[in-house]
């Protein structure tokens, strides 16, 4: 990798359906809120709404730029749940956040109905790690003006076309292109050693049109090339953090905010000038 971080070019702020604008003049933190009492990080289990909305507003305190609620588990081996659970676990827990923040906040979901009751209750983003495999999240998504995420899940050989075809797609049907943010789905259908490869050369998928979002925190790989438990992942997680910023990322999805604003503060002061020149 060319240890020069890609240029922060001019990109018009993403308006999300609240009126709140995102601004990429640096990197954002993305903050993970389990709404899930089985994620495969014990400490960012919740078992409550009022527990994943206190989650949330901590990581608001610490600096967060985009809160990320989720109400079911994509770690490898979880199992899924239907609807009614998942809009029992996050509805409430959205609910009460949004009576106390104004904060952007993403969804994690793959169903078009768990989408549209958290866009009522003030979401902004759909984080749709399926990446439209329920046929109404876009028209969705177009009709509310809400931001989309598309994740790739499996070869590393096709993340880059496939994230570009689907937002090609996305246009067509109606999605403004400033409204995309795209995922190469680190942990989603590669290994260990696939997503190495995309870390190291994360700048080929860069598209300036596009935001890119990572999630690599406390991941697998980080764990097979430090031999520590998840618990124990947090120095890793920085790492793989720092290169993927430095290979383009836009957004940071983490589960320890703090830390990772007090990294975006660090890179940003020295890498300022590069970015806007």
């Amino acid at each position: 990798m060319n240890l020069l971080p890609v240029s922060y070019k001019e990109r018009p702020g993403m308006e999300l359906p609240n009126g709140v604008f995102l601004y990429f003049t640096r990197p954002l933190v993305m903050s993970v809120i389990n709404c899930t009492p089985d994620s495969f990080y014990p400490p960012s289990r919740t078992f409550s709404p009022e527990e994943a909305a206190e989650q949330a507003l901590a990581a608001e305190s610490e600096g967060a730029d985009i809160v990320d609620f989720g109400a079911e588990s994509t770690r490898p081996g979880s199992e899924s749940i239907d609807e009614e659970e998942e809009i029992s676990r996050l509805i409430p827990a959205l609910r009460l956040f949004r009576r106390q923040s104004s904060l952007p906040v993403s969804v994690d979901t793959q169903k078009t109905a768990v989408a549209r009751l958290a866009l009522d209750e003030g979401a902004d983003i759909i984080n749709d790690v399926s990446s439209l495999s329920d046929s109404g999240m876009i028209s969705l998504c177009d009709d509310r003006k809400a931001a989309l995420v598309f994740v790739h899940n499996g070869p590393v050989s096709e993340t880059h076309n496939f994230l570009h075809t689907m937002a090609e797609k996305a246009i067509r049907a109606g999605i403004e292109k400033n409204k995309i943010i795209l995922d190469p789905g680190f942990g989603f259908g590669k290994s260990a050693s696939d997503t190495i490869s995309l870390l190291d050369r994360l700048e080929t998928i860069k598209h300036e049109d596009y935001p890119l979002l990572v999630g690599l925190s406390r991941k697998r790989f980080i764990g097979e090339l430090t031999g520590r438990d998840t618990e124990e992942r947090l120095a890793g997680t920085i790492a793989a953090n720092v290169l993927a910023i430095i290979g383009g990322a836009d957004i940071v999805r983490v589960h320890d905010t703090a830390a990772a604003v007090d990294m975006v503060k660090v890179i940003s002061a020295v890498k300022k000038e590069a970015w806007q020149g």
